[in-house]
């Protein structure tokens, strides 16, 4: 049993340090337009994966990121104006990791008006799902 448990922690840290650098990918925008994306994921102080999205109109910390196996998830929460209204969205993004790329899909999970914490208005969003690719950083070895 131990020596199982020791393998999982292995296993997760070779995943883990697998996503540090930087990945970059094209979403699409609200009117259709394609939008260049990029994480950087690099292990904090405490050893757990951290890291920021990076847009065309600002960057979000990344946030509880979870790995298990090739799975990963992780959050996102972003501010934007709508007209003169302030909303905080937060965005689950969940997928499956590769040799050099991550497949991952985009959902809203929550947003909300700075006014009243209430619920925004929101076009009703289909969940979006995108490549990413190394640009660089660590690379997977063969065999993991």
């Amino acid at each position: 049993m131990r020596s199982a448990v020791i393998g999982f922690l292995f296993a997760f840290a070779s995943f883990a340090s697998d996503l540090t650098g930087v990945w970059v990918g094209v979403i699409q925008g609200r009117k259709g337009e394609p939008l260049d994306i990029a994480f950087r994921f690099a292990p904090g102080n405490t050893g757990a994966l951290e890291g920021k999205l990076y847009g065309d109109y600002g960057s979000s910390l990344i946030q509880d990121v979870r790995i298990a196996g090739s799975l990963i998830t992780f959050t996102i929460t972003m501010e934007e104006q709508a007209g003169n209204e302030i909303n905080t969205t937060r965005f689950r993004f969940s997928g499956r990791i590769g040799a050099d790329e991550i497949e991952l899909t985009r959902d809203r999970e929550l947003s909300t008006t700075a006014t009243n914490d209430g619920p925004a208005k929101v076009r009703e969003e289909i969940k979006q799902t995108f490549r990413l690719k190394r640009l660089y950083g660590r690379t997977r070895t063969a065999g993991l």
